[in-house]
C-alpha cells in the first residue's frame, strides 16, 4: 500500500476510473492502483467494500471509501 493509504479499484476501459486516475496523478498524490479487470479476486474485493458492482473504488487511510467519485468529492479527501 502507498504511504497516502489511498487504493484504486479501476479498470482501463472505464471513463471514471481514468479521470480520477487523472486527477490523483495530476495531485501528486501517491497511491496504489489495482486494475479489477485483471484480478478476479480484487474485482470481488472491490466489489464487497462498496456494496456493488460499480467502479472505481477509491479507499482512504481512514476506513472510508468512495465509488465513482466526482472530482470535487474526490479532490475534498486528498491530502492538502
Amino acid at each position: 500500500m502507498s504511504d497516502s493509504g489511498i487504493t484504486m479499484y479501476g479498470a482501463a476501459w472505464c471513463s471514471d476510473c481514468r479521470r480520477s486516475k487523472k486527477l490523483l496523478d495530476d495531485s501528486g498524490v501517491e497511491y496504489t492502483y489495482i486494475d479489477v479487470e485483471h484480478d478476479e479476486a480484487m474485482a470481488a474485493k472491490a466489489e464487497q467494500i462498496a456494496g456493488r458492482k460499480n467502479i472505481p473504488v477509491i479507499t482512504f487511510a481512514d476506513g472510508t471509501f468512495l465509488v465513482e467519485p466526482s472530482d470535487a468529492e474526490l479532490g475534498a479527501k486528498l491530502p492538502a
